[in-house]
């Protein structure tokens, strides 16, 4: 009798439960070294407000350094990429928009899939877009901007976060509804194209709230409408899109994602540990000051808002007509 093909379907289960025990031995050890949290888009945008905010919580919580590491490029797509393709051991993690959700469309080439290569953790927060413009604009009104813009045909810029985030679909959601042409300048951040509206390179800019709530206060911007159904509690007096145009509704949420293939004892350990941070008071404090809604979900909850996510920024892409590549 030939026993190897007797020995075989014992050998592959030995095999199996032998990987199994070592990725459980590895998630029962984690974190053994520092975790790198990569930020798609530039310093000083909202993005990185928010990943500094929570890097600084974990640490005592982890026992480890969670360093911030920013990635611009290619629309968020350079950092998007690098955690999709890295080693599934937990130390590398994506602090993400919305604009991933965005670019699952909007690019039509991309070496990853968002859908099939990441692990969503949590929904950590959501934030509206506000409408700013330069005090040099003489618009104190959504009504009053679109009169503006249409009496300037092309000579009116706006800034973006990047082609293709939240708030580049924002103002083409606005040029959808009024027919109004504008001029578009991307830049790589909102770090960016804050510095840009506040020295007068661009005329109005949809950024989100935390990065343009200190110079709407100040005076150095203006703060014409925010993109959310209610008004925000971090800026009561400012109305929202939809008071003028009907259906205007837009938000930019914050999530966090491994890769794929992550042990599921990491996800839930780093999960449990993310949503106690979202409990403190003082985090809470700082967030609601600059517009931003804690939130917190399910890794499950998370991924079946981020599919409904992909499948809602397809229809608005389609609509506006704007494409990358």
């Amino acid at each position: 009798m030939n026993h190897k093909h007797l020995l075989q379907p014992a050998i592959a289960m030995f095999a199996t439960c032998t990987i199994a025990s070592a990725i459980h031995a590895e998630a029962q050890t984690w974190p053994a070294r520092p975790i790198r949290m990569i930020v798609p888009f530039a310093a000083g945008g909202g993005t990185d407000i928010q990943a500094r905010l929570f890097s600084a919580k974990l640490y005592p919580a982890l026992g480890q350094t969670v360093i911030v590491e920013n990635r611009p490029g290619g629309g968020g797509n350079i950092g998007a990429e690098l955690v999709a393709k890295a080693q599934p051991d937990g130390y590398t993690v994506l602090f993400q928009s919305a604009s991933l959700a965005v670019n699952q469309t909007l690019y039509r080439k991309l070496n990853y899939s968002a859908v099939r290569d990441l692990a969503p953790v949590l929904l950590v927060s959501s934030t509206p877009l506000i409408l700013v413009v330069h005090p040099s604009v003489p618009a104190k009104t959504v009504k009053e901007l679109v009169a503006l813009a249409k009496a300037r045909p092309g000579q009116f810029n706006f800034g973006s976060n990047s082609t293709g985030s939240t708030s580049h679909l924002a103002a083409e959601l606005l040029k959808t509804q009024t027919s109004i042409i504008m001029t578009h300048i991307p830049y790589k951040g909102s770090g960016q194209a804050t510095i840009a509206l506040l020295g007068g390179e661009i005329d109005m800019l949809f950024s989100t709230l935390p990065p343009a709530a200190q110079h709407v206060r100040n005076g150095k911007m203006r703060g014409i409408a925010v993109t959310t159904l209610k008004r925000s509690a971090a800026m009561p007096d400012v109305p929202t899109m939809n008071d003028t145009l009907k259906g205007f509704e837009m938000d930019n949420w914050y999530g966090m994602f491994f890769p794929v293939n992550t042990s599921r004892d990491i996800i839930t350990r780093y999960h449990a540990e993310m949503m106690k941070v979202l409990q403190d008071r003082d985090v809470r404090s700082l967030m609601e000051k600059d517009g931003s809604e804690p939130l917190g979900s399910t890794p499950e909850e998370f991924a079946a808002y981020f599919k409904r996510e992909v499948d809602k920024y397809a229809k608005v892409i389609k609509a506006s007509g704007a494409q990358v590549d």
